[in-house]
């Protein structure tokens, strides 16, 4: 029998606003056809919401307290060695596996992994896709008051950009391009290609005809622009990565004008990302790939967009843990279908061995969603569980059929410093803390058990 092959499209800072989940307002075609092809994961979670820690999770089948990843400096290799990866479980079955943009968060990370040295597209500043003499200017006057202020950080212009210029001027045309030459390169054997695209990631840098496909005007703002009541002093942050990008408040709220320029220049980002993607899927096709080809995408983790009064994501909050994920198998799973049952990030390692008939890793801390593909319907697990870490404490934080609950517990002791409790059947939003609301004490209790026994006591 012929091996499966895979087609595994990462995508960075993506949020479920797209049209297939309902996000009407955004142009996502290419996106939309994959899950008309496929299976839409409603309710898929990540481990943590950031992206270092996410696509370690993702890659070695692991939660962060087994990778003991919860910053952007580590490095997978650098703290698990000998753990069989990903991409580099399928080279051992015969695979030819390779990496273009971004995967993990370090490029040189799980070198063993793939079978040539991952690519990355350069040409640009420091890898975040300025074009424009303007930015390059602004760049020049942050990166010294950057200096100045004792900051690392460096190629911090605008937090948006809309040059006049083809597709394939930044990074994630040049990708796609690099990915469609890669399929003709490996169209007659097997392949677990992964292909990173950057945007909608800051800056929101993308060619200008993508903006233009928005009525800036028409796009809506996020409508809980204040901190839930009842926040714990761990909830939130202060978004310093936005506030790095020059012309951003230092402190206080996004001004409402700016709010809307920032929206507009995400969509735009996810409109030219989903047509590099829908470049590469159509290459699949055009080869004949598309009867023997998984393809799964999935974005690392959600976003804010002013939801909370905050941007970006490094929150416990549903809006930074729920992420899209879609898959498209040739011989398993419904098509068009979306399936509602919890899942996590943890779980694309053994499905994707499912899917591709490759035998299951012992170190594997998820589970096969694929039975979920064929029965979207059925009953799942019964929580997704996710974290996130603050000076002292970790943020400990399952998503349940009605609720989401953390835990805020010492680094050194476990005590619980603080908890959060959203009654998702009233308040979607999270705009509520009832943690301390009397009516909830059994709700706690019982949520409680389940975080305590764990991830394994969950799984369907």
């Amino acid at each position: 029998m012929n091996k499966m092959n895979v087609l595994f499209i990462a995508v960075d800072d993506l949020r479920p606003q797209l049209g297939c989940y309902g996000q009407n307002f955004v142009q996502s075609p290419n996106i939309d056809q994959l899950a008309a092809g496929g299976v839409l994961f409603e309710r898929a979670y990540c481990q943590q919401a950031v992206c270092a820690p996410s696509r370690a999770s993702v890659l070695s089948g692991c939660r962060p307290d087994t990778t003991t990843i919860y910053d952007l400096q580590t490095p997978l290799r650098s703290v698990m060695p000998d753990i069989l990866s990903l991409p580099q479980h399928f080279k051992q079955h015969g695979y030819e596996t390779r990496s273009i943009g971004k995967i993990y968060h370090h490029r040189n990370d799980d070198l063993q992994g793939w079978t040539t040295e991952p690519h990355v597209s350069t040409g640009d500043w420091k890898g975040r896709g300025y074009l424009t003499d303007e930015a390059m200017e602004v760049i020049e006057r942050t990166d010294a008051l950057l200096t100045a202020e004792g900051s690392t950080r460096r190629g911090l212009g605008p937090a948006f950009e809309a040059a006049d210029v083809p597709d394939d001027a930044y990074h994630d045309g040049k990708d796609a391009d690099q990915a469609i030459k890669t399929l003709n390169e490996l169209r007659d054997q097997p392949f677990f290609l992964a292909v990173g695209f950057h945007k909608p990631h800051l800056p929101f840098n993308a060619p200008k005809h993508h903006w233009d496909r928005y009525d800036r005007e028409a796009l809506p703002l996020a409508l809980n622009t204040s901190a839930p009541e009842n926040v714990t002093e761990y909830s939130l942050t202060e978004f310093g990565e936005l506030r790095g990008y020059f012309g951003m408040p230092r402190e206080g709220p996004i001004p409402e004008d700016l709010s809307r320029t920032l929206v507009h220049g995400y969509c735009a980002c996810v409109s030219y990302m989903d047509a590099q993607v829908g470049r590469v899927l159509d290459e699949v096709e055009r080869l004949g790939l598309k009867e023997n080809t998984v393809v799964i995408l999935w974005g690392d983790h959600g976003w804010k967009l002013g939801e909370h009064g905050s941007w970006c994501k490094h929150t416990n909050f549903d809006i930074d843990t729920h992420a899209p994920m879609i898959i498209r198998s040739p011989e398993r799973g419904k098509q068009g279908a979306k399936a509602s049952g919890l899942t996590e990030f943890v779980d694309m390692y053994p499905s994707l061995c499912d899917l591709c008939d490759l035998p299951l890793p012992d170190h594997l801390e998820g589970q096969s969603f694929v039975p979920l593909m064929e029965d979207p319907d059925r009953t799942w697990k019964q929580a997704a569980f996710s974290q996130y870490p603050r000076t002292g404490v970790m943020g400990y934080t399952i998503k349940t059929d009605d609720f989401r609950y953390t835990e805020w517990q010492s680094r050194d002791t476990g005590d619980v410093k603080a908890r959060e409790l959203y009654d998702h059947r009233e308040d979607a939003a999270e705009n509520v803390n009832a943690a301390e609301d009397v009516r909830y004490a059994e709700t706690i209790s019982e949520l409680e058990k389940v975080l305590k026994k764990g991830w394994e006591a969950a799984r369907a």
